[in-house]
């Protein structure tokens, strides 16, 4: 199994970009959570918690895919140095107001502003594939261990942010994700001997990427599933705090992403044959069908059983994450047009902050008007609709992989991950 891994870092300089990449997409995981921790103490409502942590996820949607485009028509380097810049600037902001006790809409305005924060996740994505396009088990390989990057992100970044904002000062978790993005983005951006060079037809492309009907399908139903993970992460911290402790939500969130992370490694080696728009479907579901024991948990279990049970099923749900968003961004790859990967790529992760948007926002409104426990009912409803968007949006799909039904391509064949 770790052979397939260590093949794909033989190249000089692919420790040095993963890794870090790995430094810049902390933040990611650390700083919705963060927010919600933060204000959660400072203001004392999930709502306007949620809220704010919502704000910062729309801005991400509605600016993250025009600085990815940016990044294929001018280069990585170019773009994401001030990106981050504006990015941290906000981030400071933003603590310097819930610090200072000033007015809510300044929240609002500071969150609003980290939406610039750049996705390093596609632009590491488009290094592999740029390095590895013609090596279909490399590439997949790699997509994978990409795969696994971000679920340790997620196992990571949610401890770090709530321990921190919940034993050392409520701002904590939030800060250190802004000192990991400026440091991470930075040492990054230095890589220059492996950054993808800007291709020769991204600065004369005239259609929209998100007019391409396959990738539609795939946003909306990240959408879904981002309201899943929005939701869960909010209703996880307030059902912890329900049950007076609050500092366990990091850890049973952790469980979550290390089921993910798991599932990940496991199917970067296997070698699948079959449509990758049916197996979309099938982890879509998967997902959805994982939602319902943490309902049926939380209204019957109190206190440290009800802890540990939520955990436990999170831990198990966490296996549909990595192989479903994986073969997402494998069909991002064969969809779009190699001039646009990353502006491809960043549409998903915009489909997901406009879900954890919907979703944590949701999920705060639910539990303020009728507790915790009854917070998990806003996952299991995004989990229905990921379903039906994924399974009405199955022929769009199959018709956007061209020939895969008659013969599958070799990156199909070693199966491409996210």
């Amino acid at each position: 199994m770790l052979s397939s891994y260590r093949q794909i870092f033989a190249a000089p300089g692919t420790l040095a970009f993963s890794s870090t990449g790995f430094i810049s997409r902390l933040p990611i995981s650390m700083t919705g959570i963060g927010i919600v921790t933060m204000l959660s103490q400072l203001r004392g409502s999930f709502g306007v918690a949620g809220l704010v942590s919502a704000t910062m996820a729309v801005s991400a949607a509605i600016l993250g895919p025009q600085v990815s485009r940016q990044v294929d028509r001018h280069g990585q380097r170019r773009v994401v140095l001030p990106a981050t810049a504006l990015a941290v600037a906000a981030a400071v902001g933003l603590l310097l107001c819930a610090r200072l006790e000033a007015p809510d809409w300044t929240l609002f305005v500071f969150a609003a502003g980290m939406g610039v924060m750049p996705s390093t996740g596609a632009m590491v994505r488009a290094r592999w594939a740029h390095l590895y396009r013609e090596e279909g088990p490399k590439l997949h390989t790699a997509y994978s261990f990409e795969a696994v990057v971000d679920e340790a992100c997620f196992i990571v970044g949610p401890i770090l942010s709530v321990t921190l904002a919940t034993a050392v000062f409520p701002e904590a978790g939030v800060l250190l994700a802004g000192v990991f993005l400026a440091v991470g983005v930075a040492l990054f951006a230095a890589q220059r001997s492996t950054e993808p060079p800007v291709h020769p037809a991204a600065r004369h492309v005239g259609s929209q990427v998100i007019l391409n009907r396959g990738l539609q399908v795939l946003i909306l139903t990240f959408v879904a599933t981002g309201a899943i993970f929005g939701s869960v992460e909010v209703v996880t911290v307030a059902y912890a705090k329900a049950q007076h402790h609050d500092a366990a939500s990091g850890l049973i969130l952790a469980l979550w992403a290390l089921g993910s992370c798991l599932a990940g490694v496991v199917f970067g080696t296997l070698k699948l044959t079959g449509s990758m728009a049916v197996r979309f479907l099938g982890g879509v579901v998967f997902m959805a069908v994982s939602m319902l024991p943490l309902l049926l948990i939380a209204e019957s279990v109190n206190g440290v059983g009800g802890l540990v049970a939520v955990g436990g099923a999170l831990l198990i749900a966490g296996i549909a994450i990595s192989p479903t968003l994986i073969t997402a961004m494998a069909l991002v790859e064969r969809l779009v047009p190699a001039a646009q990967l990353t502006e491809g790529m960043t549409w998903t992760t915009t489909g997901l902050a406009l879900g954890v948007a919907a979703g944590s926002s949701a999920g705060g409104w639910v539990i303020d008007a009728a507790g915790a426990a009854a917070g998990y009912w806003v996952p299991v409803a995004a989990g229905v609709f990921g379903v039906l968007a994924a399974l009405a949006g199955l022929g769009r799909l199959r018709a956007g992989l061209t020939g895969e039904e008659s013969a599958l391509p070799p990156a199909e064949t070693v199966d491409l991950e996210r």
